[in-house]
């Protein structure tokens, strides 16, 4: 079978890596110049940067089957019991958990968590028992917002700002009491209130992207699988089996979500339009459809302006983790707006804001929200550029660029158009250096300050290895709408004094470099009423399935429910294909082992609601990953 996996994400490595494991003849287009998604890295001034801070959880079974897969994880360790500082400008706590059964596991640390007074922590049992009985996978549950349940549970405004919220911010991406109870529910059923050791926390040794990206792409070849780096999707369409029918031409019908869609390329491979040159080519296209493809994916053709090299590393002039991406300019960090790979960036070149030549700003917009797969040909691109024909495809891009690349007929107009109602939040990291060490932990969350997570990146950036003492380290703020359209100078003015007084420390140090990278669609905005607008994997053609962490997993928006994702959706193509008539033979299961661990989800659902009446498909050998099973 020839599978085609559109995105290159974790939803899309995922899927292609189990296509090719099965024996499945795989093609992973990716727009951008590296594979991994919103997970990227870039060089600066001979350091390695990640744009964001990404850790999991060891609940996250199925991300930490994918590193296992692609041979990284020991290069992702877990603490070997829960342990978090947590700071204040007047305090500091440690949250740690006992060495005793779940679920009396975190009940020591809690009951003297400084914070909170004798009062308010004697009432956290109350919602930690109500958590217990709420049924997540309930529609009603996804209709009620967080913080207005937990108030209602024994929670004041002040256990939810120094508790409740270290958790759910930065799991959900939304403010605290603006969050859907059942996402929610989720986070702290699984990881507070399930296992002993469910929420221990892992964090990457390596750059996100060696870690996911490069690794990814090695393990493909390996597997025999084609990489396509820089390489845009135009539309997707399906054709007749067996059929001579020429792709639609001409103009195409409005977009369901909202303005006009670009004209479709045409329907011949690019080149001279001379009469006898477009009848050889419709002719050769019409020899091309005479198979039993049942997918016709068009490629939008690369341009001079775009600046960018298909499947090189070369896009906007911007380096990143040995691939180049985003605009910004390695060791200047010069960000011009421009558009590379299909992924926006943004900013202003260095000290253009007002702020020192050394504060600068990048943009990593993990969606394109202009242009990123209309085919329009303002960012690089026009039409007319490859066919590629398919029997099966995998489509694991964000909502937005889904929306426009879904073929008719594959779902209801109104499903696709529910998706714009999902959104975008935004992450903003800060990336501050110092000439010494502040920060005695390698990470900490910060209470009663603008600060909510701070990492210590020193060792993995390599700051050390070039001969520099000082420390690196990195902010992470969730929900960051209030900072994602400030300028550097005015972030710096918030979070420096902010640092110091979290590390005293930080008081006498001297801030060396200061700059910002943006994720301004960094996830879809996990509020009540979204679980009715996340689709399942499958859809009304047997051969075309939908990925990525926006689609209905059951989990947030997160590493772990893009590898879910991925995973679902190859158990749904083969429970779909195999169960068409006309569908080709699927190979019969390799006794491999398994991709990763039981993915035992919040949901509890059976094998059959997760993966429709074939419940031997559920099993991961189905798929020929072994036997790594949802249920």
């Amino acid at each position: 079978m020839k599978a085609v996996v559109v995105g290159g994400g974790l939803a899309g490595i995922t899927a292609a890596i189990a296509l090719a494991q099965a024996g499945h003849e795989v093609t992973l287009l990716e727009a951008k110049p590296r594979l991994g998604g919103a997970t990227m890295s870039f060089s600066r001034d001979g350091l390695v940067i990640d744009t964001g801070q990404h850790v999991f959880l060891r609940c996250c079974t199925a991300y930490r089957g994918l590193l296992d897969r692609l041979g990284m994880a020991a290069h992702a360790p877990l603490q070997p019991r829960f342990d978090v500082t947590v700071v204040s400008p007047a305090r500091r706590a440690r949250l740690k958990r006992g060495r005793v059964p779940a679920p009396l596991h975190m009940l020591p640390a809690l009951l003297g968590y400084p914070f909170l007074n004798f009062a308010e922590r004697s009432r956290l049992s109350r919602a930690a028992l109500a958590f217990k009985r709420l049924n997540e996978a309930d529609p009603k549950t996804d209709e009620l917002r967080l913080g207005d349940w937990l108030a209602a549970h024994g929670q004041d405004d002040r256990t939810r700002r120094v508790l409740w919220d270290l958790f759910s911010i930065s799991s959900l991406n939304v403010p605290g009491d603006d969050a859907s109870l059942a996402l929610a529910a989720t986070v702290v059923k699984t990881g507070l209130l399930g296992d002993a050791g469910a929420a221990d926390i892992g964090v990457p040794a390596l750059s996100l992207g060696e870690l996911h990206g490069g690794a990814a792409e090695r393990l493909l070849s390996k597997l025999g699988a084609t990489v396509r780096l820089g390489t845009k999707v135009a539309a997707i369409e399906a054709v007749s089996s067996g059929g001579a029918d020429f792709p639609h031409e001409g103009p195409r019908p409005p977009s369901r979500m909202g303005g006009s869609r670009p004209p479709s390329p045409p329907a011949i491979p690019p080149g001279p339009r001379t009469p006898r040159s477009m009848s050889d080519r419709k002719a050769k296209i019409s020899d091309m459809l005479k198979g039993d493809n049942e997918f016709l994916i068009r490629l939008a053709r690369r341009t001079q302006a775009g600046g960018a090299q298909a499947g090189g590393a070369q896009a906007g002039g911007a380096q990143a983790g040995g691939a180049q991406a985003g605009g910004a300019q390695a060791g200047g960090a010069q960000t011009g707006g421009t558009q590379a790979g299909g992924a926006q960036t943004g900013g202003t070149p260095d000290g253009q804001d007002g702020s020192p030549a050394n504060d600068s700003t990048v943009d990593d917009s993990t969606v394109d929200d202009s242009a990123a797969n209309d085919g329009a040909g303002n960012d690089g691109y026009a039409d007319g550029g490859e066919l590629i024909l398919a029997d099966a495809v995998v489509l694991a891009v964000p909502h937005e660029q889904a929306a426009k690349l879904i073929p008719d007929g594959a779902l209801p107009a109104e499903t696709v158009d529910g998706w714009a109602g999902l959104g975008a939040a935004p992450i903003v990291n800060l990336h501050v250096f110092y000439d010494r060490k502040v920060m005695d932990v390698p990470l900490a969350a910060a209470v009663d300050s603008p600060v909510q997570w701070v990492f210590d990146r020193t060792r993995i950036s390599g700051m050390h290895a070039r001969g520099d003492d000082g420390q690196y380290l990195a902010i992470s703020l969730s929900a960051a709408d209030e900072y994602v359209n400030m300028t550097v100078a005015e972030l710096r003015e918030m979070f420096v004094p902010a640092l110091a007084k979290l590390f005293p420390e930080a008081r006498e140090a001297t801030v060396t470099e200061f700059f910002v990278t943006r994720e301004r669609r960094a996830t879809f905005r996990q509020v009540p009423g979204t679980a009715r607008l996340r689709p399942s994997a499958a859809t009304a053609l047997p051969g075309l399935v939908l990925a990525g962490s926006w689609t209905d997993t059951g989990w947030p928006d997160t590493m772990e429910g893009a590898v879910r994702s991925g995973l679902s959706a190859v158990i749904s193509l083969h429970d779909r294909l195999a169960s068409t008539p006309s569908a080709a033979p699927q190979p019969a299961p390799r006794a491999e082992r398994a991709f990763g661990h039981t993915l035992a989800g919040p949901k509890a659902q059976s094998a059959q609601s997760v993966v429709g009446p074939n419940a031997q498909s559920a099993r991961w050998g189905a798929a020929g990953m072994g036997k790594l099973r949802l249920k």
